[in-house]
């Protein structure tokens, strides 16, 4: 029969151990204040809970390690638990509009800044596009292309040549947010729309900002109009508008298994067929011309881009005479679904491109509906009109 004193005296021996580790770790009250208020010397004290608790916690460490070696079957059967604490890393910050890692680790808070650049033969080799975050091809009249080159985390200390405003860039940048608008100047009727109050187009062109422009003199005009990042944020801040970085239109990831080899992809615009070339030492596709050749920059560097994206679109005539010609400006048909490709990492996917409202980012999905990400990097976006042929060798 168990005596009933047992558990006082279990009690009465927990007491004495704790009394002696106490005085062991040498708590004893204080011999001039034994009652009294702790010294106010400045050397802590040499026992604290806390050192009692660690002793405590020792103790019963080296119980389990001792139950361990003893038993090791009941452990495997009832093993002891183990605290772990979760360490959760700090997500690094990403360009939006590249996804990738940000310069300094922070994006720059500032808006991002699109800029008109010809693409004419007399207007290459061009300067700024290999710094842009995103650049768009856009068809307009006459069969030419132009640019719309975006920037954000990165800067460019020469952009070159600027040129006019279409009415189909608002519609191309909407997703973007507010945004920062550089162009050398346009029609009345698509400055009503750049400055109307439904804009999301800062306007820092060459009428709102002149001090942002200037002429290369080693060009011909109107092919040597030229301005900076720094300029343009520079005029966006005289003009007092607000700046924040602009919201993300592309979704980042790794490849899906829909992919196919892709090492070169033609687009037969009107003007030239346009040639990018997969290289896989540098990851990178290289843009080229039917009738230039490789499409140099003013340093000599060939265009670049992580990832091509092309979509076919309607293109229509508008009311608006562009030039003296009497050429008519084109609108192009960027909402709703039409045929798609993403170039990324040597491969293609092709599906098509869904854009329900025109304040939407486009989303490309393919046939079987899965959505296609892109590579973190610079993305060129060529809008082609239906009916131009688009090749793809392996």
């Amino acid at each position: 029969m168990r005596s009933p004193h047992r558990g006082r005296r279990v009690a009465a021996a927990v007491a004495a151990s704790a009394i002696a580790l106490l005085g062991a770790c040498g708590s004893q009250p204080s011999a001039q204040h034994p009652t009294g208020p702790p010294s106010t010397s400045t050397t802590a004290p040499t026992t604290t809970t806390s050192t009692v608790r660690r002793h405590v916690h020792e103790r019963k460490r080296r119980h389990h390690l001792e139950r361990v070696r003893r038993h090791p079957e009941r452990e495997r059967k009832h093993p002891h638990p183990v605290h772990v604490h979760a360490v959760t890393a700090p997500r690094p910050a990403l360009c939006p509009l590249t996804g990738e890692r940000a310069p300094g680790g922070h994006v720059p808070q500032r808006a991002a800044v699109a800029v008109k650049v010809e693409n004419l033969p007399a207007a290459r080799p061009q300067f700024g596009l290999d710094k842009a975050d995103i650049v768009f091809e856009e068809p307009v009249e006459g069969g030419i292309t132009r640019f719309i080159a975006v920037f954000q985390c990165r800067t460019a200390a020469r952009i070159e040549p600027v040129r006019s405003a279409r009415l189909v860039d608002a519609q191309i940048l909407e997703p973007l947010g507010r945004i920062l608008f550089a162009y050398s100047g346009a029609i009345q009727p698509v400055i009503n729309e750049v400055d109307s109050r439904r804009s999301l187009l800062d306007d820092v062109g060459g009428y709102m900002a002149p001090n942002a422009y200037w002429r290369d003199p080693d060009r011909y005009e109107p092919h040597n109009l030229e301005t900076t990042t720094a300029a343009l944020y520079a005029a966006a801040a005289q003009l007092h508008y607000r700046e924040k970085p602009p919201v993300a239109i592309f979704s980042y990831g790794r490849t899906s298994p829909g992919a196919t080899p892709a090492s070169v992809v033609n687009i037969d615009y009107p003007i030239d067929v346009t040639t990018w070339t997969w290289h896989r030492d540098t990851g990178l596709w290289y843009r080229s011309y039917s009738d230039t050749g490789p499409a140099l920059l003013g340093d000599g560097t060939q265009i670049a881009a992580s990832n091509v994206i092309v979509m076919l679109v309607r293109e229509w005539p508008t009311p608006y005479p562009e030039d003296i010609t009497g050429a008519l400006e084109n609108e192009l048909t960027l909402k709703g679904s039409g045929p798609a490709w993403v170039f990324r990492d040597g491969a293609q996917f092709y599906g098509k491109w869904e854009r329900p409202l025109l304040d939407h980012p486009t989303v490309f999905v393919e046939t079987n509906g899965t959505r296609i990400t892109l590579t973190p990097g610079n993305t060129w976006e060529e809008l082609v009109p239906d009916g131009r042929s688009i090749s793809v060798k392996p």
